[in-house]
């Protein structure tokens, strides 16, 4: 697992075995990202991860200049990798926190330009993810909900859904705070 661009582009990330994650392969993250080059600034950008597990998705915008970035997960041994390994990088604005993503949802109090969320391909609730991050209004004007999901879900008739796109068995789907 590599971070693909920016300063700490070719870095290899090196969880310990057993972390309980899926993370997002370097095809999937590589073409994400190739997108969000054309829709955002990263460096003007606070961005939140959900479901971070490995924090790859985290260190990817951190790499690519995001003002802060924080990435939520529910295991300890994620979030002290990340932090161990932010270390070893001399990141300082990378904030990984223990917490259950819906709950974090509900008691945010801090607005952000991009939340990515990657649950578990299995969770029941994904579809609520959105209707948190729009109920909450925890988006800026122009920010972006990104969640990573199977092609079982669909989210095209949430009104601020924007595009979905493919790539193998990694669907993305894009919603827009307008």
């Amino acid at each position: 697992m590599r971070i693909i661009s920016g300063k700490l582009g070719g870095r290899r990330l090196r969880p310990p075995v057993g972390l309980p994650v899926r993370p997002t392969t370097d095809l999937a993250k590589e073409s994400l990202f190739n997108i969000l080059n054309n829709l955002i600034d990263f460096e003007a950008s606070t961005v939140l991860d959900l479901f971070t597990g490995t924090g790859s998705i985290a260190f990817e915008f951190v790499s690519r200049g995001a003002i802060e970035v924080f990435a939520i997960d529910t295991n300890h041994k994620c979030t002290v990798f990340i932090d161990k390994t932010a270390i070893e990088f001399k990141v300082d604005n990378l904030y990984p926190i223990r917490s259950d993503a819906f709950t974090f949802l509900k008691n945010a109090y801090k607005k952000f330009d991009i939340i990515f969320a990657d649950p578990p391909y299995d969770l029941q609730h994904i579809p609520i993810i959105a209707d948190l991050v729009f109920e909450h209004q925890l988006l800026n004007p122009g920010g972006m909900l990104i969640i990573e999901h199977s092609r079982d879900i669909d989210f095209s008739q949430h009104p601020a859904f924007s595009q979905k796109r493919n790539y193998g068995k990694v669907n993305f789907s894009f919603l827009n705070q307008i």
